[in-house]
């Protein structure tokens, strides 16, 4: 049986990497290509790499920057920042990115999506879909690195991503970035359930069982930050990433 994929999910701030909490509070942990390469090691299945800065700040992609990462990679590698045309996209999957995720674009021009998905390909057009509990206590499509309200709902925005012809979508629940305390199951399941295309869940895992629970879920995926990155209670800094003997046990419960 193929296992699932469990997908770290790197932030990238200027030139490092960097870890949120609800996307706040930025804490430095380490050097892009140097998180490569022990993920190389590790044998992981592929990677997100999300500029928090470039859509925020309307900074330029920095296609040098991803060029030196791709290069070190032995794994796919998913891009997302900073994207606003299909030309963008074109060069970056002539970088060797092979999915191209747009968030804040999607909801802001949603035949972006469409326009993508004709000129690199539905299985490497990638919507992240980015969402909290608002002011009444429902769950909304968030853009601008979580910092603006669109009045949207997940699930209705989720299909229509589907239909605009994204491949895969990206399930990020901002009240859970870097809890660790678990994913949103209860939305992962109603999206999972109403749409065809694979649902990579994100933000909140601190235990494999998260990971698993995921998928019981309805996700096909399961991403993460901080798990990748921290170690312990005290959240010391460590790029690692579970055993393929681990992740057995976890999905199809082998000692």
């Amino acid at each position: 049986m193929i296992l699932p994929r469990v997908i770290p999910t790197l932030l990238l701030r200027n030139t490092g990497l960097v870890k949120t909490v609800r996307f706040k509070d930025p804490v430095y942990v380490g050097d892009p290509r140097n998180a490569v390469k022990i993920f190389n090691e590790r044998e992981v299945d592929e990677l997100l790499l999300l500029d928090i800065q470039s859509t925020p700040r309307k900074s330029p992609i920095q296609f040098d920057l991803i060029r030196e990462i791709v290069t070190e990679a032995f794994m796919p590698i998913g891009y997302g920042g900073g994207i606003t045309d299909a030309e963008q996209a074109r060069q970056l999957v002539k970088l060797g990115i092979e999915k191209v995720v747009l968030g804040t674009a999607a909801a802001q021009n949603p035949g972006l999506v469409s326009d993508l998905s004709r000129f690199v390909g539905a299985s490497s057009t990638m919507v992240c879909l980015d969402y909290k509990r608002n002011f009444w206590g429902k769950k909304e499509v968030m853009i601008g690195g979580g910092r603006e309200g669109t009045g949207r709902d997940p699930l209705e925005f989720a299909l229509e991503m589907e239909k605009r012809g994204a491949g895969e979508l990206i399930l990020n629940c901002v009240d859970r970035d870097g809890s660790m305390q678990g994913y949103d199951i209860d939305l992962l399941a109603v999206i999972s359930s109403h749409l065809d295309i694979p649902v990579i869940a994100c933000g909140g895992a601190g235990r494999l069982p998260d990971f698993r629970a995921a998928v019981d879920a309805g996700a096909s995926a399961a991403a993460a930050g901080s798990f990748f990155v921290f170690h312990g209670r005290h959240r010391a800094v460590l790029i690692n990433y579970p055993s393929r003997a681990e992740l057995r046990a976890t999905f199809l419960g082998e000692a």
